[in-house]
């Protein structure tokens, strides 16, 4: 993932607009539009008060890094096992409308579902706002947990299909749904910074050309 991509995911978790990062960083908004358009790239100045405000280092931002989890990677057997284990879950809960639990909180949606050494609960609240955590424990154990917040943006928002773009997570992309997934008029798209250590990443969805839906979250391994 190239530093312009990094650049809006950061932004968009801090919950900050183009003009808020402009000002704490006391450029223009053209120049972060720019940066994170890949236009051009900030002088070594703002690239250090990027990584003092995001709490990232420099090194990180500027080396490129790809967010999906290859089958060379570094990570132990027991990460491997929870990564397929975290996707078995997501496609026995809130994605295919299974296994909800009894609210763990006052008004939240829960969801449950268990294999052999490894539980995997999802909570929310809200509904067109919402946010949430799931979290994987092994032996009773947290050994995951993800926090999430959201929004639905129009009225052409579908349910159904965040759903089935969630389905359609794999190994390579285990945090929300896959980079790109599409079905009829509508577009999914995700992207990640970091890996399953330690990530933040930002979805949204479209209908045609207009977007209806966005998602921020971030999380990583639990010890």
């Amino acid at each position: 993932m190239v530093f312009s991509e990094k650049l809006q995911i950061l932004r968009k978790n801090k919950g900050l607009t183009q003009e808020a990062l402009a000002s704490r960083l006391g450029v223009s908004r053209q120049a972060v539009a720019k940066w994170e358009s890949g236009q051009i790239y900030p002088d070594i100045s703002n690239l250090i008060q990027i990584s003092d405000l995001m709490n990232v280092s420099v090194d990180y931002l500027v080396k490129d890094r790809d967010c999906t989890v290859s089958a060379g990677s570094p990570y132990d057997a027991d990460i491997d096992e929870m990564i397929a284990f975290r996707l078995e879950a997501n496609v026995n809960t809130y994605a295919a409308f299974m296994n909800e639990a009894d609210p763990t909180r006052p008004a939240s949606h829960d969801f449950r579902y268990e294999n052999g050494r490894y539980m995997y609960h999802d909570t929310y609240v809200g509904g067109e706002k919402f946010a949430g955590e799931e979290a994987v424990w092994r032996d009773g154990i947290t050994i995951y947990a993800m926090n999430y917040m959201g929004r639905v943006l129009s009225d052409d928002f579908s349910g159904n299909f965040l759903k089935e773009a969630l389905r359609a997570a794999d190994e390579k992309m285990p945090y929300r749904g896959p980079e790109l997934y599409q079905s009829g008029e509508y577009t999914y798209k995700c992207k990640v910074t970091g890996d399953i250590i330690w990530f933040q990443g930002y979805e949204e969805i479209y209908k045609g050309e207009r977007k209806v839906y966005e998602c921020v979250f971030h999380g990583g391994t639990v010890r």
